[in-house]
């Protein structure tokens, strides 16, 4: 028998035997027409067109290394819309393919079309049931992951641990007959794995302690997660995770500030796990105490204990830790100026943006700073050309992390004429005015699209 591929309209020959017949060619025919399921309604193609018209009216043609940041800085916008462009291509192609020849009658749907993988079809043997396994993979990769991260608080490790949750779910796929929430199997099994790692490794934080010979201020000092790193915001998951009740919503359901992210790094491994699930991921109760593998009880028990912790470690904040908006203009304006001073090395400039009582830490690193003054009594030799302590000339690109702004830095050292990439700096502002600045690392600029030289 021969039947006509969905997508681009290839004879494939489904060899008359029984069970599923295919109604794509290939894998990355399947894949395409996931993708389409999954498109967001109305992408702003003309939103970010106008963006990057606006941004080239501002490139600066000299001097040679200014222009060269200015448009290194342009890649990215040029790279989505060029993602864009190859989507609605592909997806025009398709189109036709389909108008040209459409399946033949009595063809069984496929699994992927309803955009969902029943048990069945992972379970089923062979090349169908391998394809079958890696859609579900792709459906629920990008929301496991962020589930792994808000357990544990590392990019790095999230991204381990999912692929672990995967080749579990793989080796245990007979185990799905008879699950009617394959969903649900996953976060189970993503929690296990998180569970088994925090068990092995004491993730809870410390204070800070003094660094010989540097004044780090006079407020307390913050809690310390060496294991902390930045999570890109378009990585996050497309769709949004079902609600809960707002009776029930205590924490959050879509948050990843660090702020809450520290606080809930306090928490017992199990608790930790037992509020997420109920309040940021959004599954009931019952669910949550069956992805526990605990009774009712004990899961609400631990869920009321965690609420309690995380308000005692967040006074004075929101208890509505819904999805963090779109910053306002007045924040894009902020995080400018604040790009633009250092840029130009103007250190009192940045002291204006900067709250009296700012705090400053660099995870994995044991610097700290509780103050504004000595913050910038630790910057300000680093800025000066005419210190011995002068770092370098800095770049800066904007970046969103965490639902935070965030900025890109990176440095040309004395002697060199290329920038490379420095820090990732998330900010936490307030009342208009920079409260908090956490500095990490640069080895995830990969992970935000970004270059590694400019």
């Amino acid at each position: 028998m021969t039947a006509k591929c969905r997508i681009c309209g290839r004879a494939i020959e489904t060899g008359g035997g029984p069970g599923r017949a295919a109604s794509y060619c290939s894998q990355a025919c399947r894949q395409r027409a996931y993708r389409e399921r999954r498109k967001p309604a109305g992408v702003p193609v003309e939103e970010l067109i106008t963006e990057i018209g606006d941004r080239l009216r501002k490139v600066r043609p000299t001097p040679p290394l200014a222009f060269h940041a200015d448009v290194e800085a342009l890649s990215p916008r040029f790279a989505q819309l060029r993602r864009l462009a190859r989507e609605a291509r592909e997806a025009r192609e398709a189109r036709e393919a389909r108008e040209k020849s459409a399946a033949p009658e009595g063809v069984p749907s496929d699994v992927t079309d309803t955009g969902f993988v029943t048990p069945d079809d992972v379970t089923n043997p062979g090349d169908d049931g391998e394809a079958a396994f890696g859609v579900l993979a792709d459906q629920h990769r990008r929301e496991l992951r962020v589930h792994c991260y808000r357990l544990l608080g590392s990019y790095d490790e999230a991204e381990d641990l999912t692929q672990e949750t995967f080749l579990r779910a793989w080796r245990g796929r007979a185990t799905l007959e008879g699950v009617e929430n394959p969903r649900a199997w996953l976060y189970k099994i993503a929690t296990n794995v998180c569970l088994d790692f925090l068990r092995k490794h004491n993730r809870r934080p410390t204070a800070y302690e003094p660094v010989p010979g540097m004044d780090s201020g006079d407020g307390p000092p913050p809690p310390r997660l060496p294991w902390l790193q930045p999570f890109p915001d378009d990585q996050l998951p497309e769709s949004p995770t079902p609600q809960h009740e707002p009776d029930d919503q205590a924490v959050a359901s879509e948050t990843l500030e660090l702020v809450f992210l520290t606080a809930i790094q306090r928490l017992p491994a199990r608790q930790r796990a037992a509020v997420i699930l109920r309040d940021v991921a959004g599954w009931s109760a019952q669910e949550t105490a069956d992805l526990l593998g605990s009774s009712l009880a004990s899961a609400n028990s631990a869920v009321q204990r965690a609420r309690s912790a995380l308000r005692e470690a967040l006074p004075g904040r929101r208890e509505d830790w819904s999805a963090a908006e779109e910053p306002s203009a007045e924040d894009l304006a902020l995080l400018n100026r604040y790009m633009a001073a250092a840029d130009r090395a103007d250190v009192d400039a940045m002291v204006e943006l900067v709250r009296a009582d700012a705090v400053l830490t660099m995870p994995p690193n044991p610097f700290w700073f509780t103050s504004r003054d000595a913050l910038f009594a630790f910057v300000r030799p680093n800025l000066d050309p005419a210190s011995p302590m002068f770092a370098g000339n800095w770049r800066f690109l904007p970046v969103r992390a965490n639902g935070q702004l965030s900025v890109a830095g990176y440095l040309q050292r004395p002697g060199t004429s290329v920038f490379r990439a420095q820090v990732i700096d998330v900010l936490r502002v307030e009342e208009g005015q920079i409260a908090e600045i956490t500095t990490f690392e640069p080895h995830l600029f990969p992970a935000f699209g970004l270059p590694m030289t400019l």
